[in-house]
């Protein structure tokens, strides 16, 4: 994942602040899409087993537990493994794509030296099916690696391109992916919908981020919103159905709220604390002294029957709360 400026990585996620001399206040786009549950499971066992099948070791360590035990930790850690692997590579596409989008804008850049990287990698193909990509679609790039920012609902995020494509404004985010057996690049997860509509709502985008100075967002109405997979074997652009946006933007709103409510849980503490049994000779409370077994409110309803003990576990709870205050 690629560092804009003013993103920090705290306890909370990635979050953004307002100049680079300012504290992070707001969390970033993906970090709030990232509170929506994924599970990996069934994809990380697979990658662990897979791993541990195809090892050139495993046939002279089957039957000797001390080779065997290695290559079981090696094969445990193989999704991780990937998934850096597939971060880094993502990187340099990113990186590459950024460069030669300021080079089109007339602006300094590092594109043969972010190609020759991934050449060193034997990722060249990236590189070369993002410039026929390029030159297909006639992009006229607008601004690249853009920081925008949502006061009201409260996050940030960079937008990995915003362009004019056909005449149309296209809000652009680049997905390295890699190719299926047929051929083709693999299919985006549609959370890329909610990433971009994020984006689209923004109030504001940054002009310096030394001075921390903001201007209005002037991309929001109506633009294309357009997902880009890149692999190695062709690039695929994805257009955002119009009709499903509001959808995506309330679901992303909901997130928000999830990042938060889980942010102040964390910030107010221990929410479990120890507990010990009443002094030893306390009197016993009876069942019938916690009260009538129904009470009644005038005119309303009744009161189900406290169970045997409420009343001692209520003043436990209440020799608690003293102590912690």
């Amino acid at each position: 994942m690629t560092q804009p400026r003013l993103a920090h990585q705290t306890e909370h996620g990635r979050m953004y602040s307002r100049s680079t001399s300012a504290q992070p206040t707001v969390p970033s786009i993906t970090t709030v899409i990232g509170q929506q549950a994924t599970d990996l499971t069934g994809w990380s066992g697979y990658m662990a087993a897979n791993h541990l099948a195809s090892h050139p070791g495993l046939l002279s360590a089957a039957g000797d537990p001390g080779q065997l035990r290695p290559l079981v930790r090696e094969a445990a850690s193989a999704a991780e493994q990937y998934r850096n692997t597939a971060a880094e590579r993502g990187d340099r596409v990113h990186h590459y794509a950024e460069q030669v989008a300021l080079r089109a804008l007339g602006r300094e850049h590092r594109a043969r030296e972010a190609r020759e990287d991934l050449a060193a990698h034997g990722e060249q193909q990236f590189a070369d099916r993002f410039d026929e990509w390029w030159t297909a679609y006639q992009v006229e790039p607008i601004a690249a690696e853009a920081t925008v920012w949502n006061q009201d609902v409260g996050y940030a995020g960079t937008l990995d391109l915003i362009a004019r494509i056909g005449g149309r404004v296209c809000l652009i985010d680049f997905k390295t992916k890699g190719t299926d057996r047929d051929g083709f690049v693999k299919a985006m997860d549609e959370k890329v919908v909610m990433q971009l509509v994020a984006g689209m709502k923004a109030q504001e985008w940054l002009v310096d981020a030394e001075a921390g100075i903001w201007e209005p967002f002037p991309h929001g109405q109506s633009p294309l919103l357009l997902p880009v997979a890149i692999g190695q074997t062709e690039v695929r652009p994805m257009r955002a159905r119009d009709d499903v946006l509001a959808h995506h933007w309330y679901k992303f709103c909901s997130l928000r709220r999830v990042w938060e409510t889980t942010a102040n849980a964390t910030a107010a503490g221990r929410a479990l604390l120890p507990i010990a049994p009443p002094p030893a000779g306390s009197p016993a409370v009876r069942p019938e002294a916690a009260g009538p077994a129904v009470e009644a409110t005038a005119g309303g309803p009744e009161e189900p029957r406290r169970p045997a003990g409420a009343t001692a576990v209520s003043a436990l709870a209440g020799t608690a709360s003293a102590a912690g205050s």
